[in-house]
């Protein structure tokens, strides 16, 4: 039977994984966690110092030569364990996730399920890492190249998908031999906790995970970016942030992964199935209440069949259930904190005073938590705020285009370049516009486009490097050149 949500978080770890161990901050110092349904507080979690972080660090190291050395069958095999754990869990990790981040327990189910699946699929990548060998164009030498793990690793994860974000980076991390620090989001730092008990369960030896919650993150970060014994930095969160981070990163020379900032249009052509248009909104609008790298941030119409699309959409929002995540029958749960809902309305109030029309929603919800209406607004400026910053929230503004050259100029108008969903039924146009949009990923006829077997990352401000897929394991592995004469 399920473990009720009080009993559920009175079992889930609340202190640090250092070197197998769970154990206190240094001091005692805790920091509290909140359900963003009704604003109070769930749990006191431990507030990592910079000597906490500098420990973390002390155990990945140590661990590290002999991670590396590890057969990569035994390797996977902890990563499968791990998955099937996870898969056994799954009730469990979705109600905690829903009590610290807010989404709805059906959403918070699907990033179990996909969360899980980077620990499958990463198991399976482990005993794929090949070298090469040939003989160089003179006759003179063999090349030989051989891949070894980085090294020691700081994760930097966000607090909007608190599973998935951790497993997408630790499990191609663990199957290349690396050990990790994580540094996981203050907002939700329990999901991230539970992985880590996961991970004990499943045989992760001491000292190669490593987890350290800290309500200042600079504070913990900052001496680890400047520790020659650190290799490897991956951070997803803001591209005002990541862009701090490289810099500190240059200092020591690290190999980087950024998934950063994403604005991604929604462009519907004229011959585009409406119906699938507006489902595919409806899943890249709303899905994880818009707080979402990936999330449609910009309705980009055909001017022909706009008016129509928006009314539609507008008739869909307005019937959804807005409430507490953990209630069944929930369609949108909260925004995760009163200032991320402040600043979605400040985006829509700004948009509405500049002309916009308000179609449904425009308001937040009265009452505790921290909800928001979903939000349709037209005859929105291209370069209303609206459109240029990233929402992260269920808004959802129109704007029109006439044809293809100026979707394609439109959507381009953004110094980030994550994602873009395109909905046509021409299959030349769909090849033409995948060359021509600025980003690292397009979907098609769909707003779901995120798979574990797949690379997932941007161009321009949205990042450097890719997670998931044959490409994922890359980021965590050294190329080595020998060379041998004939």
């Amino acid at each position: 039977m399920p473990l009720t949500p009080s009993a559920l978080l009175e079992t889930t770890p609340t202190t640090l994984l250092v070197g197998g161990a769970w154990r206190d901050a240094e001091g005692g110092a805790t920091f509290d966690v909140h359900d963003p349904a009704t604003g109070e507080v769930i749990a006191a979690v431990a507030d990592a110092s910079a000597a906490d972080g500098a420990a973390a660090l002390d155990a990945a190291s140590a661990a590290q030569d002999a991670w590396a050395a590890t057969p990569t069958r035994e390797r996977a095999e902890i990563l499968r364990r791990a998955f099937d754990l996870v898969t056994e869990r799954a009730e469990e990790l979705a109600t905690l996730m829903t009590l610290e981040m807010g989404k709805p327990l059906a959403e918070s189910r699907g990033e179990v399920t996909y969360g899980g699946e980077f620990l499958r699929w990463f198991s399976e990548e482990a005993a794929h890492v090949n070298g090469r060998y040939q003989t160089a164009p003179e006759g003179t030498l063999r090349i030989l190249t051989t891949k070894r793990p980085v090294g020691p690793c700081l994760f930097i994860t966000p607090w909007n998908f608190p599973l998935a974000m951790a497993t997408r980076k630790i499990a191609p991390a663990l199957a290349a031999g690396c050990t990790v620090v994580l540094k996981p989001a203050a907002l939700t730092p329990l999901t991230a906790l539970a992985l880590g008990q996961v991970l004990l369960d499943a045989g992760v030896p001491d000292g190669v995970v490593n987890i350290v919650p800290t309500s200042s993150a600079r504070t913990v970060t900052g001496p680890l970016l400047q520790d020659r014994r650190l290799r490897k930095l991956s951070f997803t969160g803001s591209t005002e942030v990541g862009r701090a981070l490289l810099k500190e990163a240059a200092d020591n020379v690290l190999r980087t992964s950024m998934e950063l900032g994403g604005s991604a249009p929604f462009i519907i052509f004229q011959d585009a199935d409406l119906d699938a248009a507006l489902i595919g909104a409806r899943q890249a609008k709303l899905r994880n209440m818009g707080e979402a790298c990936t999330a449609a941030n910009r309705f980009l119409v055909h001017e022909s069949v706009a008016e129509e699309f928006a009314r539609r959409l507008a008739e869909d929002f307005a019937g959804l259930m807005v409430g507490p995540g953990i209630e069944e029958g929930t369609d949108l749960g909260p925004l995760v904190s009163e200032s991320q809902r402040d600043g979605v309305h400040e985006l829509v109030a700004a948009a509405r005073d500049a002309g916009a029309r308000v179609l449904t929603g425009g308001e937040p919800v009265d009452g505790p938590g921290y909800f928001y209406r979903p939000t349709v607004l037209t005859d929105v400026a291209p370069d209303s705020p609206v459109m240029a910053n990233e929402i992260f929230g269920p808004v959802a503004p129109v704007a029109t285009f006439r044809d293809e050259d100026e979707a394609v100029r439109l959507a381009n108008d953004s110094e980030v370049g994550l994602a873009a969903y395109l909905f046509t039924t021409d299959l030349s146009r769909v090849l033409r516009l995948s060359e021509r949009l600025e980003v690292g990923m397009v979907g098609v006829n769909t707003g779901l486009l995120s798979n574990a077997a797949a690379p997932f990352g941007g161009v321009k401000h949205s990042g450097l490097g890719r997670e998931g897929g044959a490409e994922g394991i890359e980021e965590f592995l050294e190329t080595v050149y020998v060379a041998l004469p004939v």
